[in-house]
This record gives C-alpha cells, structure tokens and sequence, in this order.
C-alpha cells in the first residue's frame, strides 16, 4: 500500500468515522450495536471510531439505551450541539440573510436585512454581509459553537470551483470575485485559522436543501420518505433558476452553469431580456413581469413593499381576492413555467419538479395552467396512470431553502471527514 492511497488503513479510519457521525446525524440518538449494524462493522470495530469522534466532541452519550440481547445496556449516542456549525449566507437582490446550523441541523442563529443589492457594487454588499456574519458567529460562539465554514448563495452563476460570480444579471455583477470582501471572516488574521468558503448558486442550494431537508409533498408511491434522488427544482423570486439533481448529485454542467432555466426562450420572438435574447421565461414568470402583467409598477411595489417575499405577498393577497388581473398574470406566468419546463423534463426525464422560492408562495394560481402544459407537452407520463408529466410539487422550505441549504453545504465537510475535527481537537504529541 502507498502513503496516499485510498484504501490505506488511514483512509479507511477517515471514511469509517465519516459512516459512524453521518449515521448517528441521521437516526440518533442511537445505540453503539445499532451503528455497528447500520454501517456493517463488527461492535469491536465501531467502539474505537466512536470513542475517538467522542473526544472531539462531535458526539455525546446521551443516558441508557434500552436493552437488546445480553450484556449490560450502553448508552446511546447522539451528534453534540456544541462544536462546529455551518455558517450559511445568502445575497438577494433585496435583502441578506446569514444563519448556522448545528450537527443536529438545528438553526442556532440568524441575522437578515433588507437590502437594495440590484446595481451595487460587490464591496460595499459584501460589507454589510460580513456584519451581518459577525453577528451571527458572535452568537454561536457563546453557545460553544465553532464556524466549520461559510457557503454563500448568490442568484447567479458561479464558476465552478472558484468564488468568483461570473455573472449576475439581477445585480449587475460581472466576474466578482467575493473571496476578498470576506477575508475578515474567512481568515480573520495570522493567529487564527480560517474557515472555507464556498459560493455557489442560489437554485443549487435550494435544492440540496431540498434534497437533505425536505420531507413532505412527495408521495408517488416509492415507499421512500424525502425526495426522490432525481428531481428539478426550481426556484423564483426577480430571476428565475433551476438545478437538476440526478441520483442524488447536483448536475452541474461543465463550467457549472446548468440550470439556468429563466433565460430559456419560451417566446422566441418575444419580450427583449437582460441577458440579450427575447421571450426568456424570466420576462414571463419572473417577479418584475407578473407585477407588470398584474398592472404593478414594480419599482413602485418595491419601495412600497421592500424586503424578501413582500411583492409575492402583495401578489398572493391580490390573487386570494379575486384580482382579474393579477390571477391573469399568475396563470400566464405558469402557462410560460410549464412551456419551459417540459423542454426540460422531455430532455432530462426527472421523478419531480418541486417548486421552492417565491414561486412556492404562488403556487396555488401558477400550478393550474403549469400543470397543463406540461400533460400537454410532455412525451411520456412518469409514472403509469399519470395523466402526463412528473410530479410537481411545492417546497415546504419556501424561500428559506437556498440560505438553509447554504449553512448545512458548509458544515457537510466536516459529516465527510471528521478525521480533521478529530486531528484539531486532539494534535499529534511530538
């Protein structure tokens, strides 16, 4: 065996104590022979992984677990609350949000501001945002929380392994780098070691939360709790974005790019878009052209209505009272919805669509004409007995799945290798 090979006894510890936190993450409070049998090691095997993930303090023994066969009952394991924590931020066009999540996937603290973002330059964004993180891991710390890393979710693309947005039309960012704006919080000096950064798409994001957090909504007869491990979701607000998770990995594309689904044409010669091409779905179901539609002004509705997930309430509230006009332009937008997604589903044949964001608020008045169109155009039914088309259904995260979707991305690094929290918490003696 060499030094760096993965199935070195060394690597094989990393990814056992990996299997041993992710399980007791996902079904804890849970007994030592319980993982052992879980994961496929002997109990002998378990105890050392377990015993070591302990002194870290990722795990804790939580009292007597109830007995099964002979011998004296141990005690059951569960993630601590204390520890590392993810730290999730996101940069909307009207607002920011920060908040972290513990090993138990509870929020512990949260910090949001409304926010006119649309046309301004990154630094001054990224200032505000680093209070806003300040505030948010001063919180944690006096709870005995410790920053694993930050994601950040921005509504536009990200090149893929960098943290450099290479175009964000609702911003008006071009090739921004956000790396250095947030060095005071990703390397806070010599002393003190940095946390990583991670920027990504906020669709994406969305639907990793979905992917790990979303329960409800998807019963198509799997007999599987959660999602299914293919699925688009999509995701609206001013802009409009999808991601397509395929067996329970995101589709990224080469450059990471995929899912751009607001600039696919669904009128081609229709409405000129930001991006330079006509008819995007964006100009048709994008928060700014149902306002419009609707007989909204949308820069009056945003100085009246500012903040996230105002103008959808405004619409939601017009909708529920019988508005003509604003039911109008709903069931347009979801008439264009469904146009461009089944180019998609045709092409990439997911299980479902799940509607998150903005759009999840709306649904009641979007999924009527979506649906339609999508039976319409749709080659072949999902599933036998569908009418036609996937299931679609609607997020129960709504508009907080991109930023909670952000602060479990970060803390995701330490379920995949605890061995550094281990190697931190406990340094080789010289």
């Amino acid at each position: 065996m060499t030094a760096s090979g993965g199935d070195t006894q060394h690597g094989i510890r990393r990814r056992n104590l990996a299997r041993v936190l992710r399980t007791v993450a996902a079904q804890g409070p849970v007994s030592r022979p319980a993982v052992a049998a879980r994961i496929g090691l002997t109990r002998a095997g378990v105890a050392p992984l377990v015993d070591e993930l302990l002194r870290a303090g990722l795990l804790v023994e939580t009292g007597r677990a109830a007995p099964s066969g002979r011998g004296r009952p141990g005690s059951e394991l569960a993630v601590s609350d204390r520890g590392p924590a993810g730290i999730g931020a996101e940069i909307g066009v009207d607002h920011l949000a920060v908040c972290a999540v513990d090993l138990r996937g509870r929020i512990r603290a949260r910090a949001a501001t409304d926010a006119v973002n649309r046309h301004s330059d990154p630094g001054p964004v990224l200032r505000r945002l680093s209070a806003l993180l300040a505030e948010v891991t001063a919180q944690i710390a006096a709870e005995g929380l410790r920053p694993a890393g930050l994601a950040v979710a921005v509504p536009g693309l990200v090149a893929r392994g960098t943290t450099t947005v290479v175009h964000a039309p609702n911003l008006g960012w071009r090739a921004a780098d956000l790396a250095p704006g947030l060095a005071s919080v990703t390397a806070p000096g010599r002393d003190a070691r940095g946390i990583p950064l991670t920027v990504e798409n906020e669709a994406n994001l969305g639907a990793l939360a979905e992917l790990r957090l979303g329960g409800d909504g998807y019963d198509d007869g799997d007999g599987r709790p959660g999602p299914p491990p293919d699925f688009m979701h999509v995701s609206a607000e001013i802009g409009i974005g999808a991601a397509v998770v395929v067996d329970g990995q995101l589709l990224r594309g080469a450059r990471g790019f995929a899912g751009e689904l607001g600039h696919v044409p669904v009128y081609p010669d229709g409405h000129p878009c930001d991006c330079g091409g006509r008819g995007c779905l964006e100009q048709y179901a994008g928060e700014r052209a149902v306002l419009r539609a609707g007989g909204l002004t949308p820069e009056r509705s945003a100085a009246a209505h500012p903040g996230p997930g105002a103008r959808i309430a405004l619409l939601a509230r017009r909708a529920a009272d019988g508005d003509a006009a604003t039911v109008r332009a709903l069931h347009e937008a979801g008439t264009a919805l469904g146009i461009a997604l089944a180019g998609a589903v045709n092409l990439l044949d997911p299980r479902a669509v799940v509607l998150g964001g903005a759009l999840a608020g709306l649904a009641p008045w979007i999924l009527p004409s979506l649906e339609r169109e999508l039976a319409l155009r749709t080659a072949v039914a999902a599933d036998p007995g569908r009418a036609g088309g996937p299931l679609v259904t609607v997020s129960r995260l709504g508009a907080d799945g991109p930023l909670l979707g952000a602060a479990h991305a970060a803390l995701q690094a330490v379920l995949d290798d605890p061995f550094a929290s281990c190697a931190s918490a406990h340094p080789p003696r010289s």
